[in-house]
């Protein structure tokens, strides 16, 4: 809440001039406020997704984008990613004897009957196949050649609202853009 005391008529006359400074600069340092705690929601998001998911951080940069930022007129900061459910190879994944060991939602853990090369077991190798280090599971017959690549459970867009990631965008929204507002606010005016 915001409180102001006048003594004379001085204090008055700069009183309604922060008035008019407020109208005039207020729109325009306003959209400013919004987009320096967009970029610090942003960061916030992307430092929670990182240890939400598991993924390394510069995927997880490539992949939240902020789409709309704020201007006058339009006071709106929003982040978007878009893509369906990721691919084992980005969560550091690792041949072992009983399958890919890899880190989904950073937690390790087994995928049996996949690989990553071909081979028997110590000597693994990769002959005429590019696997790109991908993760595959066979389709089929234990022989055949049909493979398909192994996707984890995690969806980068599921995961940006819901738990701690959600919780940081909005604290940043509702605990650090009130404060900020009000301090413009009292320098206009004074």
């Amino acid at each position: 809440m915001f409180t102001s005391r006048w003594q004379n008529i001085e204090g008055l006359r700069r009183y309604a001039d922060g008035i008019k400074r407020l109208n005039t600069e207020f729109p325009k340092v306003l959209p400013r406020i919004v987009n320096q705690v967009g970029r610090r929601a942003r960061t916030r998001v992307v430092r929670n997704l990182t240890k939400q998911t598991g993924l390394h951080r510069r995927v997880i940069v490539r992949a939240v984008k902020n789409v709309d930022k704020a201007k006058s007129g339009k006071l709106l900061y929003s982040l978007k990613s878009k893509g369906g459910f990721i691919r084992l190879k980005y969560f550091n994944a690792r041949e072992t004897r009983r399958g890919v060991s890899a880190t989904p939602f950073g937690k390790r853990r087994i995928f049996g009957g996949t690989f990553i090369m071909g081979g028997l077991f110590p000597y693994r190798h990769v002959k005429q196949w590019n696997l790109d280090g991908h993760v595959y599971r066979r389709i089929g017959k234990a022989s055949s050649r049909h493979v398909t690549q192994v996707r984890s459970e995690v969806r980068i867009p599921d995961e940006m609202i819901r738990g701690e990631t959600r919780e940081a965008f909005e604290h940043e929204a509702s605990v650090t853009m009130p404060p900020r507002i009000e301090a413009v606010i009292r320098k206009l005016l004074t």
